[in-house]
């Protein structure tokens, strides 16, 4: 089976179930994932957007709807997310650095003020 046959396979699937269970976080988050990877930008952003709701203090999800703002040019709205994110806790600059969804934020200065925000959370004080 192809990688495209195997994520439509994946989103129908997922979508009957949150069809019947509308409040399954998990299954929303892997369908979101789904719509991102086949291109559907605006489809994964309105499960971030449910999402949100449902896990308000979720660093991931804000993370994740980041990453849908950007891959949509929202620029604005992907710092806010993303800024709440860190503000939840999120600390993986590594990712953050390299993640594709993010490519074309990564050179505004509000994306290094970010960086710079984790890095100064994340050194230990020395004794």
């Amino acid at each position: 089976m192809k990688a495209t046959e195997s994520l439509s396979f994946e989103i129908r699937f997922y979508e009957k179930l949150l069809a019947k269970h509308p409040d399954f976080t998990d299954v929303m988050i892997a369908l979101g994932d789904a719509y991102t990877k086949i291109g559907e930008y605006k489809k994964g952003l309105e499960i971030d957007r449910k999402l949100i709701k449902l896990k308000k203090n979720d660093e991931t999800v804000f993370y994740n709807l980041a990453c849908s703002y950007a891959l949509l040019e929202m620029h604005n709205e992907a710092f806010n997310a993303l800024r709440k994110s860190v503000e939840l806790g999120y600390e993986d600059i590594e990712h953050l650095q390299k993640d594709p969804d993010l490519q074309n934020i990564r050179n505004d200065k509000r994306f290094k003020k970010i960086v710079s925000k984790i890095k100064k959370k994340t050194i230990p004080f020395s004794t």
